[in-house]
């Protein structure tokens, strides 16, 4: 039997610490592989989180209804044989046995410039602080380290923090041309405080950093719906008669977004440094608007092998999961692209802001009744079409104009070449 350190795991994107619920397994208890250790809750989904290997759970290191941060050892477990605990990807990695940082990237930093060294460590506490406020290697390299050899400590980056991050949108100079953020004083007026719950504080870092990372372009085009809005109309009944499905706009629009990124696959990627990743999986995340008023983003997983009456069941379930708040981590993770349905609050558009580390996001406006005049072969008439606006807000880093606009040029024709003799 071998003696690891059992770690808060990251159970979702912008998750950075969890609720222990409760223990399934007593100090002392043995246990078998898979077996449910312990109930863990974020502000997006519960969690049950398995055993790695059989064993024995020696003690804990966090009782129920502590809040732990993401990484941190929550017990002590005897496991059989020699078993390795991986860390989380996209988390600090920790030795599990003897807590030893892992070699990180030095980062160093002069007056105007930057620049990123090797062979030095970060601190694994300096690198959680960082990752919970999206504060990247970048920004950290602006950032005085008062620790031994100009090393950061978590102290020197709160006290960033309090100073309202001055450096956080400032560009690497030339190491001589100096750069001060002037110090503005705004007034922030009076009124009732309301402080932010931590799904809104985790939206608010996950929002800037987005805006920071990418260089946001929005695209617009308009799409006739009304072909595929009557053929709704005239099956809905019949569809929830056949499949115990409600049918929704949303599951229509997911299955055109989907044929789109089939015809233009590189929509469906993500930067990583310098390489673009095109995902092989299409996971359409849809932001979900939750009772609180906080927004929440489920994903259809493999969206382009599901059917129009699968595509309904699974929107309908996570849609339902997200407002009773059963989202469980894997409803929530690994999405590609996402549509976001402003049109649900009445909004005729909008400008969604990129769900990171995606490369773009759809946003579908009101569907609205509107006189159109229609061209035809006899002449030109006045029609009453159904009409909705469809914005794409895209990363310039990685997708120019001809690529976004032919990609939701395609959706548009999609929707509007619905064929209103689809058997259900």
């Amino acid at each position: 039997m071998s003696e690891v350190q059992f770690r808060m795991p990251k159970m979702g994107e912008s998750i950075t610490e969890g609720k222990i619920l409760s223990w399934l397994v007593k100090e002392g208890d043995t246990f078998e592989e898979g077996d449910i250790l312990v109930e863990v809750a974020t502000d997006k989904v519960d969690n049950e989180v398995p055993a790695p290997a059989a064993g024995k759970l020696v003690r804990y290191a966090a009782k129920a209804l502590e809040v732990v941060n993401v990484g941190e050892v929550i017990a002590v477990l005897e496991l059989s044989g020699e078993v390795k605990l991986p860390a989380e990807a996209g988390e600090p990695s920790v030795n599990p046995v003897d807590k030893s940082p892992v070699k990180k990237n030095k980062i160093t930093a002069k007056a105007g410039s930057f620049k990123v060294n090797e062979n030095v460590f970060i601190s694994p506490l300096v690198d959680a602080v960082a990752r919970k406020h999206h504060i990247s290697y970048e920004e950290l390299a602006r950032i005085t380290g008062t620790g031994k050899d100009g090393r950061l400590r978590k102290s020197d980056v709160t006290h960033y923090l309090a100073e309202g991050r001055p450096f956080q949108f400032v560009q690497a100079v030339a190491a001589n041309n100096g750069f001060q953020v002037p110090d503005l004083k705004f007034d922030k007026g009076q009124g009732k405080i309301v402080e932010m719950d931590r799904m809104r504080e985790m939206i608010a870092d996950h929002m800037v950093y987005s805006k920071h990372t990418s260089p946001h372009v929005t695209a617009y085009v308009e799409a006739d719906l009304t072909e595929m809005v009557q053929w709704r109309n005239a099956n809905k009944v019949a569809f929830q008669n056949k499949y115990n499905e409600k049918l929704t706009f949303t599951p229509l629009f997911v299955e055109a977004v989907v044929k789109a990124i089939v015809d233009f696959p590189m929509i469906n990627s993500s930067l990583d440094g310098r390489n673009i990743i095109v995902k092989e999986e299409i996971n359409i995340g849809m932001a979900t608007a939750l009772p609180s008023g906080n927004l929440i983003v489920p994903v259809v997983h493999n969206a382009d092998k599901k059917d129009l009456a699968q595509l309904a069941a699974t929107t309908n379930l996570l849609v339902g999961k997200s407002r009773d708040g059963k989202l469980k981590a894997d409803d929530t993770r690994g999405s590609t692209f996402t549509i976001s349905n402003v049109g649900t609050f009445g909004s005729l558009m909008g400008t969604p802001i990129i769900n990171q580390p995606e490369a773009a996001i759809l946003a579908t406006g009101i569907i609205k009744k509107r006189a159109e005049v229609m061209e035809k072969p006899e002449g030109d008439t006045i029609e009453i079409r159904s009409m909705m606006y469809l914005s794409l807000s895209f990363d310039h880093r990685i997708v120019d104009g001809y690529l976004a606009g032919s990609f939701l040029r395609r959706i548009a024709d999609y929707l509007e070449q619905f064929d209103s003799d689809r058997a259900l």
